[in-house]
């Protein structure tokens, strides 16, 4: 029903308010008996799919990833779709207005979108507001970044110790986002000492509290492999718990569109093959011996397999549920499961 029905009416309008439109269906979902009806044709529920990763237990190893619901408003609804897990935000400790109209783009031949919102939330004081209001019922995760107008290095770090500190009781894991740039290209992590400066101040907040929370980062798939290296290489070695590998990209060469792409940062299909690349280089690297959650053009089960395969402990999906819908969650836990059975 989705790619006959839902997914063109969706696709009559621009990219953000189509997206919005998404959500609200979500939400309208959940009244009884909508989330009954949701539940039972999309949960599925097999005894080879679930992990322990981090210390923690998930009920299957498909995540939700970040950018699909900013301000922690759906993820009770979202995880009736079957997602073992997931990750809201980006959060900044202050609400951010995101980049300027337009900034989601749309390439549907190409199973594609370009986005530069530029982590656009209500911040994590709105986000603690929507989890205090209603439990959780998957593994949360929380992406935190810092604020648009911050500029100083001292500034950047002050940020997301206040972001981490203000959401630590309330969510089970967090992702810490050094992915990319914002617009004015202030942060650029490209080497352990810049990550340092973030990742330490957040690892030792987190001995003042009685619960752990584990903590992973994020990494663009635009990092070259060297510096990837060095990174990867602090973070095991300082007590990150994992590594988010990758995230959208600044090559919208990628895209063969006739027409010139929108500047800004690739989701999608044609990023797949840069994504299983990253998380098989990392494993390699790593001897295995770190977990790493996938996350980077998986459109199809056979796809979040081959991220398995490659390494990954987890996989995570976003433009593929824009383009396959939220069926896409249900084929991908009965593809794993038969392969484990």
């Amino acid at each position: 029903m989705y790619k006959q029905i839902i997914r063109p009416f969706l696709f009559c309008f621009k990219p953000e308010t189509s997206h919005r439109l998404y959500l609200a269906l979500v939400r309208f979902s959940a009244h009884f008996p909508g989330r009954y009806a949701v539940r039972l044709f999309h949960k599925y529920d097999a005894p080879g799919l679930k992990r322990e990763v981090f210390g923690l237990e998930f009920r299957n190893p498909v995540g939700l990833a970040a950018g699909f619901d900013f301000n922690g408003d759906h993820f009770n609804e979202l995880s009736d779709f079957g997602f073992g897990f997931l990750e809201i935000g980006s959060l900044s400790s202050d609400p951010q207005d995101g980049g300027p109209k337009p900034r989601l783009f749309r390439y549907k031949k190409e199973k594609a979108l370009i986005n530069r919102i530029e982590a656009r939330n209500k911040g994590v004081r709105y986000a603690i507001d929507r989890i205090q209001a209603k439990r959780p019922e998957a593994v949360l995760c929380a992406n935190i970044t810092y604020n648009a107008a911050s500029r100083k290095d001292d500034e950047i770090a002050n940020d997301y110790q206040k972001a981490f500190s203000l959401l630590y009781d309330f969510v089970d894991m967090f992702t810490v986002n050094v992915s990319r740039p914002n617009a004015d290209g202030l942060l650029e992590v490209q080497d352990r000492n810049s990550l340092a400066d973030i990742i330490d101040p957040l690892l030792e907040l987190r001995l003042c509290y009685d619960t752990y929370k584990p903590l992973l980062v994020k990494f663009s798939p635009d990092t070259p492999l060297e510096q990837l290296d060095e990174m990867v290489d602090f973070c095991m070695l300082s007590g990150v718990d994992g590594i988010v590998a990758g995230d959208t990209t600044r090559r919208t060469d990628l895209l063969k569109a006739r027409n010139k792409p929108a500047s800004g940062y690739l989701s999608g299909a044609p990023l797949f093959e840069r994504s299983l690349a990253i998380v098989r280089h990392i494993s390699e690297h790593t001897l295995g011996r770190f977990p790493i959650v996938a996350c980077g053009g998986i459109m199809t089960p056979t796809q979040a397999a081959q991220m398995l395969d490659a390494g990954a402990s987890l996989v995570q999906m976003h433009t593929g549920l824009v383009y396959e819908g939220p069926k896409l969650v249900k084929k991908t836990l009965k593809y794993l499961a038969n392969q484990t059975s």
